[in-house]
């Protein structure tokens, strides 16, 4: 189902994301459950979070809006596909557009960067967001496509 037919079926149940993302993976449309990370132009905690099996789910970044870092390049999002996330969605700049383009992975961002993020291991993990006029709680469940993005507290399909 896309972000259109959901919200016309489950308006009162979906919560839209307001906010500019453009596409740049190879994959347009996915969806999954939700886990978070909030952190500032340091992407250690991404870095961990792919490591991990993703079992079909979706890495919500809340990166400030920052265009300064990237916090997604090549490699990052190379190990999410092999590790099975369905997507990555960055409050926030990606780079290695190109490369990222080209992989079975969903990547929505504000814009790209070229330099990347630091690497103090900081930030938070599985937390609660606010952004783009919507909550988003880990566990929650997104599906995004050329049209948007719309969160929801559980699956619906």
């Amino acid at each position: 189902m896309n972000t259109c037919d959901l919200c016309d079926r489950f308006d009162a149940q979906v919560r839209v994301l307001d906010l500019p993302l453009r596409d740049f993976g190879g994959r347009r449309g996915f969806s999954g459950t939700v886990s978070t990370i909030k952190a500032y132009e340091d992407n250690s905690l991404v870095r961990a979070a792919v490591a991990e099996p993703g079992a079909g789910r979706v890495l919500v970044i809340d990166g400030g809006g920052s265009s300064r870092r990237a916090m997604l390049g090549d490699q990052l999002a190379a190990q999410a596909a092999a590790n099975g996330w369905a997507g990555v969605i960055v409050f926030g700049a990606i780079r290695d557009s190109a490369a990222i383009g080209a992989m079975a992975l969903g990547v929505k961002a504000l814009g790209t960067c070229p330099r990347k993020t630091d690497k103090n291991g900081q930030g938070q993990r599985d937390v609660a967001l606010a952004f783009g006029g919507v909550s988003i709680r880990p566990g929650h469940w997104v599906c995004a496509d050329e049209d948007g993005v719309v969160f929801a507290d559980a699956a619906l399909e």
